[in-house]
């Protein structure tokens, strides 16, 4: 997260904090209705995996939803590596 708004804030002064700005607003809606997220495919059935995209900005929210918890596993870049925080997750 903050690689990418430095990243951001060098080609824009100021598109950094609009980032985090924008990606704390996605981890609000998460935290108030996350199972309102598109399930990610190609997971294990039985984990509850969902990612909330970033409006403006190519970057997911991975959360885990269980039992009257949500966890973020990942802030993703979209274009990037695909599932790499799978192994972020407890047998």
């Amino acid at each position: 997260m903050i690689q990418a708004a430095a990243w951001y804030d060098a080609r824009r002064k100021g598109l950094g904090e609009e980032f985090i700005e924008e990606l704390e607003q996605v981890m609000t809606w998460v935290i108030e209705r996350p199972r309102s997220f598109s399930r990610i495919r190609g997971v294990p059935r039985d984990l509850e995996i969902r990612r909330a995209l970033l409006p403006r900005f190519p970057f997911a929210v991975v959360i885990l939803c269980s039992e009257g918890s949500v966890r973020i596993l990942a802030i993703a870049h979209q274009k990037r590596q695909s599932n790499y925080w799978l192994n972020r997750l407890e047998p």
